[in-house]
């Protein structure tokens, strides 16, 4: 059991003193940036998607 209260300690300690966090403005740049990229992928599936099933109605019509 003491180890696991040590262990909880330096945890503590580290994100509280070690670890860097980064601004509000950085994680909100960061926030739209991966809302920006989501979007552009999601589009971009949704076009190929719709391409090839049009495709395929063409290929089984045949």
């Amino acid at each position: 059991m003491r180890k696991f209260i040590n262990y909880c300690k330096e945890s503590y300690v580290e994100l509280t003193q070690k670890v860097s966090w980064p601004s509000w403005a950085k994680l909100q740049s960061s926030a739209w940036l991966v809302l920006i990229a989501t979007i552009i992928l999601a589009a971009a599936l949704f076009v190929i998607d719709y391409a090839f099933q049009h495709l395929m109605t063409v290929i089984y019509t045949l």
